[in-house]
């Protein structure tokens, strides 16, 4: 990924990177979500207080997530020359629906340095991965 003002073809590779993220996930294919990720990931969740720092523990964090959970994605918008996107989807978990919003950073190489995601409501952590997050 080249820097610059965000030419399309910038863009585009940072559009391409998310869908290839997003597409992982949903298919529960953790050695392409890890390869969508730099190892300095930093993964922060504001509504819950949480971060996660680290490609390792952000993939053992999804593949630990309870659930039989599906994505789509709804928008992206993508600023290839800052590296940078805003993305949203639709989660759904059973008969549940809910909405997030999703920033994501990228590094020179295209891979994900950092994630923060916004869900629709604030919420207590669920038990269970204590190990894997730091409370802020």
């Amino acid at each position: 990924m080249a820097g610059g003002a965000g030419a399309p073809g910038e863009t585009a590779e940072v559009r391409a990177a998310c869908a290839a993220y997003w597409a992982a996930a949903d298919a529960r294919d953790w050695g392409a979500f890890a390869a969508t990720l730099a190892d300095g990931l930093v993964y922060d969740l504001p509504q819950s207080r949480e971060r996660i720092l680290g490609k390792e523990r952000y993939v053992r964090f999804n593949q630990e997530y309870p659930g039989d959970r599906h994505v789509r994605i709804e928008r992206i918008v993508a600023d290839g020359g800052g590296r940078q996107a805003a993305v949203r989807t639709l989660f759904t978990v059973g008969a549940e629906e809910m909405h997030g919003i999703h920033f994501l950073t990228f590094d020179a190489d295209g891979r994900i340095v950092g994630v923060t995601d916004f869900w629709p409501e604030s919420y207590e952590p669920p038990a269970g991965r204590e190990h894997l997050v730091e409370r802020y």
